[in-house]
């Protein structure tokens, strides 16, 4: 941990002594940026509105380059996120909104209890939005170079969305990278999945009706299962190939069917499947924790999982989301 926190300030000192330079050639970036989204089909009026307030944000850099996870075991991860106070808090929020979640839910056949689950982690229900200015949060990744293409698409994005009136530029605060709203939607999401579903002519993601809509309509068109499982925690033989365990939520490998790892699992039982059915097997301490044991905490992930990693590609937020999800089945 002591190496850790040099390298923070040692990355720290050094990204300062670049700021100077870097707000300098910001300004020379609005320029030329501005002639490109012109190229792309944004307005100049909205161009004129917003490029003049965009601003080079120095945290967001530092953001972006040491994104630390919390160095706490799985076990610790999960309990904070998917604990008693957050399943009570969800109940509040539910039964001040049954009507619309009960809607959503039928009308995109998404339960009520995964849509709970993902807004907790999220925002805590709405009450950690962020407070970023996110064009200016866009615009600094677009100018940086490390992922400078990925963010000048979302930028695009957001200010079409602005163009066509479905989003206020005002109303903009939220994540470091650009994601807003109950939900954390980045602009490609808002602009693939979320829906003006109280129909006022505007997508509002801090308000419950779009908020909750849109979530589902998202999972939905993923292909969530309702039928479908999540994960299952395991115990693993340590005889199983280490090229079998998935330790990155960057790519999930070795993909099998179920009866493929009968012969690794130390408690198997018919409540992990069918012998047909695909599954892979994470642990996730691996790259986290110091000195942690390879094979344990270990899980059998399905379909439903992977779904959830679209949203969030970590092992251990999706493995937060379901857990949350299944203590509300039991309170809903």
């Amino acid at each position: 941990m002591k190496k850790i926190k040099f390298i923070i300030i040692i990355f720290s000192i050094l990204l300062n002594s670049s700021y100077t330079n870097a707000n300098e050639n910001f300004e020379e970036w609005k320029i030329n940026f501005y002639k490109y989204a012109i190229s792309q089909g944004v307005s100049k009026n909205t161009l004129s509105i917003i490029i003049k307030d965009l601003k080079f944000l120095p945290k967001v850099i530092e953001y972006d380059r040491y994104q630390p996870e919390f160095y706490e075991d799985t076990s610790t991860y999960i309990n904070k996120r998917a604990n008693s106070e957050k399943v009570n808090i969800g109940i509040e929020v539910y039964k001040k909104n049954s009507g619309l979640i009960s809607r959503v839910e039928k009308n995109f056949n998404i339960e009520k209890e995964l849509l709970l689950s993902l807004m907790g982690i999220e925002t805590n229900f709405g009450k950690y939005l962020g407070k970023m200015d996110i064009l200016s949060s866009l615009a600094t990744l677009s100018y940086d170079k490390r992922r400078s293409e990925f963010f000048t698409k979302e930028l695009i994005i957001a200010l079409k969305l602005i163009d066509n009136k479905k989003i206020k530029p005002k109303e903009l605060y939220g994540s470091w990278a650009g994601a807003f709203g109950n939900f954390q939607f980045m602009p490609s999401t808002i602009q693939n999945n979320a829906i003006d579903y109280n129909n006022d002519n505007l997508i509002d993601l801090k308000s419950a009706e779009d908020s909750f809509a849109s979530a589902a309509n998202y999972l939905s068109k993923m292909g969530w299962n309702t039928n479908g499982k999540c994960f299952k925690e395991i115990s693993l033989e340590q005889s199983i190939p280490i090229k079998y365990l998935n330790f990155s939520a960057r790519k999930i490998k070795y993909k099998k069917k179920l009866a493929y790892y009968k012969k690794y699992i130390k408690n198997f039982n018919n409540n992990l499947g069918n012998d047909d059915e695909i599954v892979a097997i994470i642990t996730p301490d691996k790259e986290i924790v110091e000195n942690s044991n390879l094979y344990s905490p270990a899980y059998i992930i399905y379909g439903n999982y992977e779904i959830i990693l679209r949203w969030n590609r970590s092992l251990r937020f999706a493995l937060a989301v379901c857990t949350l999800k299944d203590k509300f089945k039991n309170e809903l």
